[in-house]
């Protein structure tokens, strides 16, 4: 579950981790409100309004402004509420702004120059520990940093028997070249920083930038923070935290429904059992000179209910030109699958207006392969792997 900015800082400052003080607005009075409050709490006279959406890359398509008065303030806010914002990270529609954070300036005039980093907890799948990953180049696309400067990226590969130990919370510090205050705050902001990541049972923690002011003070000015969905049952709170309006609604639709869907680019819906036959009817697709519209994985009890449930949210795509569905029989049968099938497309009706090619293979398949070609519906059967990509190849053409 991803986290709009404001909420990752809410978690940091919990376990300790010193963020850029900001106060969500959802009406430019309301940000007025917070700008005023933010000068008394901070004695900060120009604020940042930041768009609150789940997408980075808010600056370069207008979603974070500088404001150096009240007045700016208030049309800043007014201009980034309601927009719809465009970012390398969203679609070309971009996502509707909903409400601002309203931010104290950190960039203040002192004895130092201030100086921003990269950082980021994760896990590294190839050693199945989890990663401190960090860069004296903050404020910058990580990948172009990886790609110009490689050997600016640091790693700290984290022993979960131990968690981080104050020795690589030292060396994090002496690779981003600080020292004195400046050192011992790193330090202190690191071993917290990992304690939040770990604590909240996060799968993603970034801070870019993490700035060391000018008077050596070290802040997360943002948060990118995604936390496990199956872990969430230990955080209530966490959970209250979901913003839907953020989200895909057709794939809100599938969890409510207990289905695991994820919406793609393609022309052909996907509807299967099990997740490791899904990415194969993928690439299965793909071989048949189609694009996969969708991830959709029915389970283990793929009924007349469900796969009806699930042909519904497939259909919400006006661009499927073609359906499969590539189920294997094992706990549940071959038969009752294609009984569901037939009830479901009974039931459907004049909605379902595009080829529908239907593989079943395993417990009964002979039986279910049946059933479908006596339906008297407009289904095509098939049993083997290649034949159902040569019927897909079919309609396609």
């Amino acid at each position: 579950m991803n986290l709009h900015e404001y909420q990752g800082k809410e978690i940091l400052s919990s376990f300790g981790v010193n963020v850029q003080r900001g106060i969500v607005a959802t009406t430019p009075e309301e940000a007025v409100d917070a700008a005023k409050k933010l000068t008394e709490e901070t004695g900060t006279g120009w604020h940042v309004i930041k768009a609150q959406v789940h997408a980075g890359g808010r600056g370069k398509g207008g979603g974070v402004k500088l404001a150096k008065n009240l007045k700016e303030v208030e049309e800043i806010a007014g201009e980034i509420i309601g927009m719809d914002l465009v970012t390398p990270q969203t679609s070309k529609e971009g996502k509707r702004v909903h409400q601002v954070l309203v931010c104290e300036d950190v960039y203040y005039p002192g004895d130092n120059e201030p100086e921003e980093y990269y950082m980021s907890v994760l896990l590294n799948r190839a050693t199945g520990r989890n990663m401190l990953m960090y860069s004296p180049e903050g404020g910058m696309d990580i990948e172009t940093v990886a790609d110009e400067t490689p050997d600016k990226i640091f790693t700290e590969e984290i022993d979960p028997a131990t968690g981080i130990l104050p020795f690589q919370a030292r060396r994090v510090a002496f690779n981003l070249g600080l020292s004195g205050k400046a050192f011992k705050e790193m330090v202190k902001f690191v071993m917290s920083l990992y304690t939040a990541y770990d604590k909240s049972d996060s799968s993603l923690f970034e801070i870019n930038p993490v700035l060391k002011t000018s008077d050596d003070k070290i802040l997360a000015v943002d948060s990118k923070v995604s936390l496990d969905d199956s872990a969430l049952f230990r955080h209530k709170d966490y959970q209250e935290m979901r913003d839907i309006r953020e989200e895909d609604p057709t794939e809100v639709e599938a969890k409510e429904a207990g289905l695991s869907y994820v919406n793609l680019d393609g022309n052909v819906g996907c509807m299967v059992n099990g997740a490791g036959l899904a990415m194969a009817t993928m690439d299965l697709i793909k071989f048949a000179g189609g694009e996969p519209a969708n991830f959709l994985d029915v389970g283990g009890t793929a009924d007349a209910k469900r796969v009806e449930e699930a042909f519904r949210l497939i259909l919400k795509d006006d661009k499927v030109e073609a359906i499969l569905i590539n189920i294997f029989g094992g706990i549940v049968r071959c038969d009752r699958v294609a009984e569901g099938v037939v009830e479901a497309y009974k039931n459907l009706g004049d909605q379902i207006k595009v080829p529908i090619i239907v593989r079943l293979q395993g417990t009964n398949a002979e039986m279910a392969k049946e059933l479908i070609d006596n339906s008297g519906l407009a289904v095509e059967s098939a049993v083997l792997f290649q034949e159902a990509a040569d019927k897909v190849q079919k309609v396609l053409s």
